[in-house]
């Protein structure tokens, strides 16, 4: 099996959940050694993953040129996965066009709509409604998903969202968790004695985790430090612009601690994971990480939605200050209530995230759905719609933009 996949950005595991998500998925690629090639008209940067050790060509293509009508002919690969929407309105129709026979998998991390719909909801200081996601954001989002073959979704919320409310066929979305090894024994772990202070983990550049700093910095921590004295509030993340470090406050224990090499390491040697998200979508890399590193977590509802299933947190879940606040600081003390937490986190992990129970899953998924592409393509209809050249405005306006681009170098 050929495997062509599309990024938006290049995949930077130690910066985002996304990151992370990609490499898991390229990784369950190689195991079945299949031909894995990656491109991305994102530039490269000094944390990406180093692809060539996994025997992967990493090309990068440009946006608007018709140089990826080439490039796409001579490879027909058998599968292609574009990362993120953006990337399917870009490329889907010359995939479509130059490429037929290839499977289209469209890759979401989670449904952009939803977040940015939920993250208006808070600006404008209302209610989040189903309907906020009726906008031009959303339909182009939807539309996307409904154009490709396959849709992964991280998420088993918006997995049945997608089929109850936009009408994706279920033979065209798949629900695909983290995959994940199998959960460290705790007694490998540091002890409740050997850690100390609180942790916040996250990229800054993505909006529900800058938001969740604010809060932790004007709402939460001066309430926690008032009972804790000797805590601190230790913020990691890829990325913090000045706006972030300029929050450092060492007085008050609040501290900017920037890119962390080592994720893992600097979220095991904390007693709890703090992570007021009001807003966001998909499934929480840095409360997946938490379980991993057997570290317990306060989080909202939002931050803890389609992570846990029936099993019990680990940690607390709360959308009130007062009660966040109390339960951060009543599980830092508390050590027998701590250790109750990092078992329900090492059992969430063993019941929903593990790899070798996913990755056959999806192999399996991949390969039904490249037998039954042409079928299954003429039995959804508004798959079909969407692809119909009337509609097409992503190929007019790529196409207008080219010849725009060529007109105006020929005139230089």
């Amino acid at each position: 099996m050929h495997l062509l996949i599309i990024g938006y950005v290049w995949p930077e595991p130690n910066s985002s959940a996304a990151g992370s998500r990609m490499m898991q998925l390229i990784n369950c690629f190689y195991k079945q050694q299949w031909q894995i090639s990656f491109a991305s008209p994102a530039q490269q940067t000094e944390h990406m993953a180093d692809l060539s050790q996994l025997g992967i060509d990493a090309e990068h293509i440009e946006l608007n040129k018709a140089s990826f009508n080439t490039y796409i002919s001579n490879k027909k690969p058998d599968v292609v996965i574009f990362d993120r929407f953006m990337m399917e309105e870009q490329f889907g129709w010359r995939v479509e066009k130059f490429s037929p026979d290839s499977l289209r998998v469209l890759n979401t991390e989670d449904l952009h709509s939803l977040r940015q719909a939920r993250h208006d909801a808070i600006k404008q200081n209302r209610p989040f409604v189903i309907e906020a996601l009726y906008n031009d954001h959303g339909i182009r989002e939807i539309a996307a998903i409904h154009r490709c073959d396959l849709t992964l979704m991280i998420s088993e919320v918006e997995t049945k969202l997608l089929i109850d409310e936009f009408h994706v066929p279920e033979t065209h979305v798949f629900h695909l968790p983290f995959m994940l090894p199998a959960p460290q024994h705790t007694d490998t772990l540091p002890s409740f004695e050997e850690r100390q202070h609180f942790i916040s983990i996250g990229n800054f550049r993505h909006a529900p985790n800058w938001d969740a700093v604010l809060q932790l910095k004007t709402d939460i921590w001066p309430k926690i430090r008032k009972r804790l004295p000797h805590a601190e509030m230790h913020i990691y993340g890829a990325y913090p612009p000045p706006k972030a470090t300029q929050l450092h406050n060492a007085k008050e224990g609040f501290l900017i601690k920037g890119w962390a090499e080592n994720a893992q390491k600097v979220m095991q040697q904390a007693r709890l994971c703090l992570a007021p998200l009001r807003f966001g979508a998909g499934i929480k890399g840095k409360l997946v990480e938490a379980m991993q590193m057997g570290t317990p977590s306060i989080t909202t509802t939002i931050g803890a939605e389609a992570m846990n299933g029936a099993f019990p947190w680990n940690g607390v879940i709360t959308d009130d200050i007062d009660t966040f606040v109390d339960a951060a600081v009543s599980l830092y003390e508390d050590k027998e209530s701590w250790l109750l937490m990092q078992q329900n986190g090492n059992r969430i992990l063993q019941a929903r995230y593990q790899a070798e129970e996913w990755e056959p899953k999806l192999i399996n998924r991949l390969t039904l759905q490249v037998q039954l592409k042409d079928s299954l393509r003429k039995k959804h209809f508004l798959g079909l719609m969407l692809r119909h050249h009337s509609l097409k405005s992503t190929q007019y306006m790529s196409q207008w933009i080219e010849l725009k681009n060529k007109n105006g170098a020929e005139q230089d």
